[in-house]
């Protein structure tokens, strides 16, 4: 039988199973173990137990369990509400400012954390109650939120950027550093959107009386919140930058900050730290699963030509690269709406990659591009991610019609900053280079 036949099999089993509602890591792993039957016997599936075995052994995986403890501590140590009062006392007589400081809270999560529901929802609880207060514009507030929350995504640790970085065979601490300057232009970006916004139009975001006149002595007091924030942020990315640590030896540094940061915010209890246990295995389990599955449908992917037709079929084209870098760019947020970002990681980048070496691309740039993707797949109506972490938080008189005109403009922001760091690749690969020299 033909490859192509084999190969379109396999592609419409993959689209009528996720349709079906089947979870991702059971289709790929069901359609490589009866293709591995089909076309080669019961015995080519010793290839998927060595492909099982490997992903089970690789020592990069490990540091996933140990960043998603770490952000599971933290998220339950209560660091956050401090955090926000914070920042409203910095950011509160700005136009604008309780929406700015939210952003700002966010981008601290992220580097804290990685985790984007926690912050989604954190800030949910917390921001938005006290914006609405403040007779905030909705989609104004709820925007800020969902863009800010998808922060996580790309400023490191970030677990998305760990499975990229192993799937695309590069530096988990190179794609770390890569992801600092695109995701702080990014969170700038959202900052003075809203700035510009509210200084035009004050009615969207009023200024509250009472944050006019706190002294700055209350101000610079307030600062000490962001201590232990600052504790964890360094422990991670100060070890990596420095050469101190591999990402995995850091990811452990971090687990160690953050029980510190438990144990002075009095939150290192039993029942705090079995509750992030159980978060931790039922996350790398997910991830896990899913790697094992994809990894499977990928070699099947592989021997049966379909890679290799693939890349005859790319050199056979007479468009531009660029046609084809935004195609492909359009495919991953065009997937983005029905696939979490680990499942597109594991089938698209193993088909993408050799097509991005081939046009002469920097491998560990696309992986930025990937990630920006990802962020706006997760804002996109209707089926965004956050946008239902958000929804699950929302109360009763908002609908989610609100937080679709909300995070329009900002998806909008996400278009451009992807369309200069493509136009200007050494904004994503200077700083990472100037790491290695």
């Amino acid at each position: 039988m033909e490859s192509s036949y084999i190969l379109l099999g396999m592609f419409t089993a993959l689209v009528v199973l996720m349709l079906s509602g089947t979870g991702l890591a059971f289709v790929l792993g069901a359609i490589a173990f009866l293709s591995t039957m089909f076309i080669w016997g019961p015995s080519a599936l010793i290839v998927a137990v060595l492909n099982t075995f490997d992903t089970m052994t690789s020592e990069s995986l490990m540091a996933i369990p140990l960043y998603v403890l770490m952000a599971s501590i933290l998220q339950k140590s209560d660091i956050i509400d401090d955090l926000y009062n914070a920042m409203e006392k910095w950011f509160g007589g700005l136009h604008g400012g309780l929406a700015i400081g939210t952003v700002v809270i966010c981008t601290i999560m992220a580097a804290m954390t990685g985790v984007v529901g926690a912050a989604v929802a954190a800030m949910g609880i917390l921001a938005l109650p006290s914006m609405l207060a403040r007779k905030y514009d909705e989609p104004l507030a709820l925007g800020a939120i969902c863009a800010g929350g998808t922060l996580g995504i790309l400023i490191p640790p970030s677990v998305v950027t760990i499975v990229y970085a192993i799937t695309a065979q590069i530096s988990i601490g190179k794609m770390f550093i890569a992801g600092i300057m695109p995701g702080i232009i990014l969170a700038t970006s959202y900052s003075l959107y809203i700035y510009i916004r509210a200084r035009i139009n004050p009615k969207l975001a009023p200024i509250a009386e009472d944050t006019l006149n706190i002294p700055m002595a209350e101000k610079l007091k307030s600062l000490k919140t962001l201590a232990l924030p600052g504790l964890v942020i360094f422990s991670v990315l100060g070890t990596i930058y420095l050469g101190l640590a591999t990402p995995t030896e850091a990811a452990g540094i971090g687990v160690l900050g953050a029980l510190f940061s438990a144990a002075v915010a009095g939150k290192l209890k039993i029942n705090n730290l079995s509750a992030a246990a159980n978060d931790t295995i039922k996350v790398t389990a997910m991830i896990l699963w899913i790697t094992i599955g994809a990894r499977a449908f990928i070699s099947v992917f592989v021997a049966t030509g379909g890679a290799d037709s693939i890349l005859d079929f790319v050199q056979t084209l007479e468009a531009s690269k660029w046609v084809i870098l935004f195609a492909m760019l359009a495919i991953l947020i065009f997937l983005g709406l029905f696939l979490d970002e680990i499942g597109i990681i594991l089938l698209c980048v193993p088909v993408f990659l050799p097509i991005i070496k081939i046009l002469g691309f920097d491998p560990l740039w696309f992986g930025v591009l990937f990630m920006i993707t990802a962020q706006m797949a997760y804002i996109t109506p209707p089926f965004g991610y956050t946008l239902f972490y958000l929804k699950g938080v929302l109360p009763d008189n908002i609908g989610i019609g609100q937080v679709y005109r909300g995070v329009i403009p900002f998806f909008l922001i996400q278009v451009v900053v992807l369309a200069m760091f493509v136009m200007f690749p050494d904004i994503v690969t200077w700083l990472p280079n100037l790491g290695s020299n």
